[in-house]
């Protein structure tokens, strides 16, 4: 009777440590792949060299894209306009002065023309010869051919110191991109996440300033192994699931936006659904973020 007894114990401890291990298997979270958190980073560099006179950029502050955030010393490509201008304006003084010069062709034209006439009422009137007229009319049409000679002349002049301000004024040009390159604007709407440099020091073409980037929407970047590849596709809705303090978590709605085509060795800090997968795939899942996602931050996702 007390063997029947304890047996009948047994089983109904048993029974229970089953339920129980059950019952945890049922309220653990699974999950099919997971990764970190990460955004799209850009580095801002100087475009010119020189003192940073401005630079209002701290890390955590948020930019709009287009905002001017700082300028670098321009005082030596000012003057170097300057000096590029008043050699333009010394060239182009030396343009003739076309209607100046033909001021007095003009008079003579207008003699001739008005002798012309004179002496065309004149044969009409048999008072001068025929012959005078026409000396008359030679002298007109002699005179309009030195004024045609001139304006040709001068114009060829005008063209030519012209084309010789033209070096000097792509220079110009050239100075103007570089000013401009002078202001530093914000290319990107985002959060810095670094800064690299201080107002008052001295930077160079191509040195990095600071570091951004939009967290209103973040990836999650993932591995799948060999045999989840074939179950995904770009655009996919799948949920991504954060903890949410000690023992919570929470979900987001996410979108495959990137998928490679390459397989790697599974990276050692991620553990795929399928533990015994040597090779795995990476794949990007946008998500929008509300402020509490983190670059860095640990996720599951679920397809």
């Amino acid at each position: 009777m007390k063997n029947s007894i304890s047996m009948l114990t047994r089983l109904c401890l048993l029974g229970l440590a089953a339920f129980t291990l059950a019952s945890c298997g049922n309220g653990k979270v699974t999950y099919d792949a997971s990764g970190t958190f990460e955004a799209t980073e850009t580095i801002v560099s100087a475009e010119a060299s020189g003192r940073l006179d401005e630079f209002s950029v701290t890390e955590g502050q948020t930019l709009a894209a287009g905002a001017v955030v700082g300028s670098i010393d321009s005082v030596q490509l000012s003057l170097r306009k300057k000096q590029l201008e008043a050699q333009i304006a010394a060239v182009l003084s030396r343009r003739p002065q076309i209607a100046a010069q033909v001021a007095s062709l003009q008079e003579q034209l207008a003699g001739a023309q008005r002798e012309q006439a004179r002496l065309a009422k004149l044969v009409q009137a048999d008072a001068a010869t025929p012959k005078q007229y026409d000396d008359a009319t030679t002298q007109v049409q002699v005179i309009k051919k030195q004024i045609d000679a001139v304006y040709s002349t001068l114009n060829t002049s005008t063209q030519s110191i012209s084309e010789e301000s033209m070096p000097l004024r792509v220079q110009i040009e050239q100075l103007n991109d570089q000013l401009a390159k002078c202001r530093l604007v914000n290319p990107v709407n985002g959060t810095v996440l670094t800064t690299y440099a201080e107002q008052h020091e001295v930077t160079s073409v191509g040195k990095a300033l600071y570091k951004i980037a939009d967290l209103s929407t973040i990836y999650l970047r993932a591995y799948v192994s060999g045999g989840q590849f074939s179950q995904i596709k770009l655009g996919q809705r799948v949920k991504v699931i954060v903890d949410n303090g000690a023992d919570a978590t929470r979900t987001f709605d996410g979108t495959i936006s990137w998928i490679s085509d390459k397989a790697e060795f599974t990276p050692k800090t991620i553990q795929t659904k399928d533990e015994r997968a040597n090779l795995v795939y990476a794949v990007k899942i946008r998500v929008k973020n509300d402020g509490t996602l983190k670059i860095g931050m640990y996720g599951e996702v679920n397809f």
